[in-house]
């Protein structure tokens, strides 16, 4: 009985061991989809969908997730320029109707900075989206001083076969 308390543990070590050459194990886990932590391809922290939730809702928080903080900074800057301005037009319009004047071209600034919130939003989800979706993309810029002198700009992209 003691020999197979021994024998027990150094079976399970080798079922676990061979389980792992197992081909049709291995080809479930890459058709489920599931990537290993020593994987090349770069995985997004959220799906692109979700990123453009986010970013609808509250401009830069998808780029802040997929860590693009610069981007992010920027629209969550505009938004704050936005709001601000909207408050100020609505300020000067409810002056202006006290005093009877330009009441239509105040009215029409107010209008104009809604519009600019409202594409904020859209145009921080659509990059928020475009972003998830090329987030493993390997392209990046290169900037080279050619033999005559000039400075060549170009954009190297791998291809995969």
């Amino acid at each position: 009985m003691a020999r197979w308390r021994a024998v027990l543990p150094a079976c399970l070590v080798i079922a676990s061991a061979a389980q792992a050459q197992d081909t049709l194990a291995v080809r479930d886990t890459v058709a489920a989809g599931t990537s290993r932590a020593d994987s090349i391809r770069p995985v997004p922290p959220i799906s692109p969908g979700h990123a453009f939730a986010r970013s609808l809702l509250l401009p830069g928080w998808g780029q802040a997730t997929m860590r693009r903080h610069l981007t992010a900074g920027l629209f969550v800057a505009f938004e704050g320029v936005a709001i601000t301005m909207l408050w100020k037009s609505d300020w000067q319009l409810d002056y202006a109707r006290v005093r009877g004047k330009y009441v239509n071209s105040h009215r029409q600034e107010r209008q104009d900075w809604i519009v600019l919130l409202a594409f904020n939003h859209l145009f921080s989800a659509m990059e928020a989206w475009v972003a998830g979706n090329l987030f493993d993309f390997p392209a990046a810029l290169d900037m080279r001083a050619l033999p005559s002198g000039d400075v060549f700009y170009g954009v190297s992209v791998p291809l995969r076969r």
